[in-house]
């Protein structure tokens, strides 16, 4: 299974392609962020995310989309601009077909370091630790975005184990 994990910025959007290979070992296919300039009007941004997130999803052919769930801010302003990045992630997805995943940052951080919560610091190193990775992934919005695919490949494999189980 390969995912793409997406974490929604409005200065960085996080990517990261993740797959989740027939003996359990996971591997980093690509990672990165979008920068966006602030000085850019708003919705040359939004075009700039849904272009780049569509040549990724292109060029990987990943067969889910994780992003992290709709959380809290203080900034009114804020959350706004996030939740119509957020958008524009779930338009570049479900334009390509794929079905998006959405996932809470305790639940994320509880996948990947096994405690809700964690330090970025600590994501970012255990991010590194289960991907084999020679260095922490920069920016850190890269290290997120391939957290957020991690914890969606833990948690499809849980299920599928479940399932098994089941029948």
């Amino acid at each position: 299974m390969r995912v793409l994990g997406i974490d929604c910025g409005t200065e960085y959007t996080g990517f990261g392609v993740v797959e989740l290979c027939l003996d359990g070992k996971l591997v980093c296919l690509t990672c990165g962020a979008v920068k966006l300039s602030p000085r850019e009007p708003l919705p040359l941004r939004l075009a700039t995310i849904f272009e780049r997130l569509g040549e990724i999803i292109h060029e990987h052919r990943p067969d889910n989309v994780a992003i992290e769930g709709i959380f809290y801010a203080l900034n009114v302003k804020s959350a706004l601009k996030l939740g119509q990045v957020r958008g524009v992630a779930m338009l570049a997805a479900s334009t390509a077909g794929l079905e998006v995943i959405e996932y809470a940052p305790l639940t994320i951080k509880s996948a990947v370091v096994g405690y809700g919560r964690a330090e970025k610091q600590q994501v970012q190193h255990m991010v590194t630790r289960l991907l084999n990775l020679s260095e922490i992934p920069e920016p850190p919005d890269a290290a997120d975005a391939l957290a957020i695919a991690i914890c969606h490949l833990h948690t499809a494999a849980t299920l599928e184990r479940q399932s098994a189980v089941a029948r």
